[in-house]
């Protein structure tokens, strides 16, 4: 039986957020434990079917991301390691292979989002307005389609249930302030230019991923959250990739495609997931993780 998580219950820690998709507790003053569970969310809406092992294998893909790139930008994980917590055997057993502890951060009110194909919340966008955050596009650009160049495109963070909303550069600088969000477009852009450039030698194309960021008491600034996983990011395999079509991808598009399909209509209550979408579901999550950390 695959090993399956939905929600967390460590009863031995406080309990201090439910996301949608990791659960939160306190170590201490300085250090929280993130649970990376598998429930999985589509258009910020959490579905009733969780994905089994999916936790596990975005806490390692995060992991190995946040290693590589450690020499880039300071990230949010502790020196603490997970065995040195003080719960049970079977409070171990729920976290094990799906856990990190980490800093206590100031979470920016901003999801930081690095686009270099038009698919997605952008393509709905670009269909309505001709541009994706005020940065106007070429005309006749289909879905899919490479845009001319990387762009930076942030959005707000929505509470579960509800949606983020694609906002400029300058709505971003009012939020957070001018050198804060110079230095997370500066090192989300760098980010993405080097892991697109990693992944192309792997026949993998990142056509959009998200960057979460938060700081320091002394107003450092420090990644955090996930990174690089399928699901804050878009891979789509190179052999396949066809302009206009929504491309075969090792991410959650899937999903979003099956509940599409089903004409649901992005609001509660969402769907169950039938057990092939979960089984493909699954095999596409564990073949990201194998290409990246064979």
């Amino acid at each position: 039986m695959k090993n399956i998580l939905h929600t967390s219950n460590i009863k031995s820690l406080k309990k201090i957020y439910q996301g949608k998709v990791r659960d939160i507790y306190e170590v201490d003053e300085n250090n929280i434990l993130i649970i990376s569970t598998d429930r999985v969310s589509v258009f910020d809406v959490v579905l009733p079917t969780p994905i089994p092992e999916k936790g596990i294998i975005l806490n390692k893909v995060s992991n190995f991301w946040f290693k590589k790139f450690e020499g880039l930008v300071e990230n949010h994980l502790s020196n603490i390691n997970i065995q040195d917590l003080k719960i049970s055997d079977d409070e171990y057993e729920q976290i094990e292979g799906r856990s990190v502890i980490v800093k206590k951060l100031k979470a920016l009110p901003i999801e930081s989002i690095v686009r270099s194909y038009l698919i997605g919340s952008g393509y709905s966008d670009y269909l309505s307005k001709g541009s994706i955050c005020d940065i106007e596009l070429p005309k006749d650009m289909k879905m899919a389609s490479k845009l001319p160049n990387i762009i930076f495109t942030p959005s707000t963070k929505a509470e579960i249930g509800n949606h983020d909303i694609n906002i400029n550069f300058t709505e971003m600088k009012k939020l957070i302030g001018d050198k804060i969000s110079k230095a997370v477009k500066d090192v989300s852009v760098k980010i993405f230019r080097e892991a697109e450039d990693f992944l192309s030698n792997k026949d993998i194309i990142l056509a959009d991923t998200k960057f979460e960021f938060g700081l320091e008491d002394t107003g450092k600034l420090v990644l955090m959250d996930e990174l690089l996983t399928p699901d804050s990011s878009r891979f789509w395999l190179s052999k396949s990739y066809e302009e206009g079509i929504s491309p075969l991808s090792l991410d959650k598009q899937f999903i979003r495609d099956y509940v599409k399909s089903i004409s649901w209509s992005d609001t509660m209550p969402a769907p169950e997931l039938p057990d092939d979408i979960v089984e493909k579901t699954f095999e596409k999550y564990k073949d990201l993780k194998k290409i990246l950390i064979s």
